[in-house]
């Protein structure tokens, strides 16, 4: 089920005994947890609450628990944090589990006992037995990340609960800068919410201030500017990041990654591919995809083959030492905006 339904489960007390919380957006997993906790009225200091770690706690431990009567009160709830053995992943210092007697459990499970697996995995091993019964005792909540249209759909949701007006400029930067994750956009968001104050009102300049951009957020402001000619603001934001202690050679590398992507996609699109599956194929974000097709339909084919060979002998120039890196960059950066667009300014 979507966390949405759980979520309404829960809150109305339609309880089962035993849940996997499947899916690695943290800012989704924490719902379901606060509301477990709400809906129950326990705190995490309860006796009728308990919270497992299992690459540090043995199996048998949430199996006694799981158990146990409820002191004072209708149900136990038991936290199961890195349920791992229901992936392929190995974990060297982690207790043996008693997986034979989860199974055990999952014939009868007790009724008085909520059992909730958080599994933050993108996916789980189906081969294995432990898995298959799991996943057919338990109620399975979903909270993979979500897809764009529902990002953005979750955010104007709680703008608009909030009573908070974000201009279209502000959020179509705010999306780029949370990487389209809903746990660093809630995180952020919460940010804005002060600023904005009582004038509810976020404009693109608050979240260009308060919204931290990261070195590849940066280094596609850069790479705009280069294909656009923009040598001024594209030198002037290398020098900012030469300053912050950024390697050039770090730089580089990142560049080469988002022309890279720009020629992969352009190839893709002449081929027919759509944004779907131009994503899947390259093993990229479908949001990220988005935005390398809206900057491929402007540039040439060829110029971007150039452009992703000179980097890469760029980088070997500055690897074996032959010319001055910093030198280097800024002498791409100016040819770059006199063969795409003459004099760049």
């Amino acid at each position: 089920m979507n966390t949405q339904q759980a979520l309404q489960e829960i809150r109305s007390q339609k309880f089962q005994s035993l849940y996997v919380v499947l899916g690695t957006e943290d800012f989704l997993q924490q719902q379901i947890r606060e509301a477990f906790l709400a809906s129950l009225n326990v705190d995490q200091d309860d006796l009728n609450f308990a919270q497992f770690d299992l690459e540090q706690d043995s199996l048998d431990m949430v199996l006694d628990e799981a158990q146990s009567t409820p002191f004072f009160g209708d149900y136990r709830l038991v936290f199961v944090d890195n349920p791992f053995f229901l992936t392929a992943e190995k974990k060297s210092n982690a207790p043996e589990h008693n997986i034979e007697g989860l199974l055990e459990y999952l014939k009868d499970p007790n009724d008085t006992s909520i059992v909730v697996f958080f599994a933050a995995y993108e996916k789980l091993d189906e081969r294995k037995k432990i898995t298959k019964q799991l996943k057919k005792a338990a109620a399975v909540i979903d909270v993979q990340p979500m897809k764009e249209e529902d990002v953005r759909r979750y955010l104007q949701q709680t703008l608009d609960n909030d009573g908070l007006v974000m201009a279209r400029d502000a959020f179509e930067l705010f999306i780029r800068l949370t990487d389209m994750r809903l746990s660093k956009a809630m995180q952020e968001l919460e940010k804005l919410r002060l600023y904005a104050g009582e004038q509810k009102r976020i404009s693109k300049q608050a979240v260009e201030q308060l919204v931290p951009k990261s070195l590849e957020d940066n280094v596609f402001d850069l790479t705009n500017y280069v294909l656009q000619g923009k040598t001024e603001a594209a030198l002037r934001l290398y020098d900012d990041l030469y300053i912050q202690g950024e390697e050039t050679i770090k730089i580089n590398a990142i560049l080469i990654s988002q022309i890279r992507l720009l020629l992969q996609t352009a190839i893709l699109m002449k081929i027919g591919y759509q944004q779907g599956n131009i994503a899947e194929t390259l093993k990229v974000h479908p949001y990220r995809v988005k935005l390398a097709m809206q900057q491929a339909k402007k540039l040439n084919q060829k110029d971007l083959a150039h452009l992703y060979d000179e980097l890469i002998e760029n980088d070997y120039l500055i690897k074996s030492g032959r010319m001055e890196k910093e030198f280097l960059f800024q002498l791409f950066v100016l040819k770059t905006a006199h063969r795409l667009h003459g004099n760049g300014k």
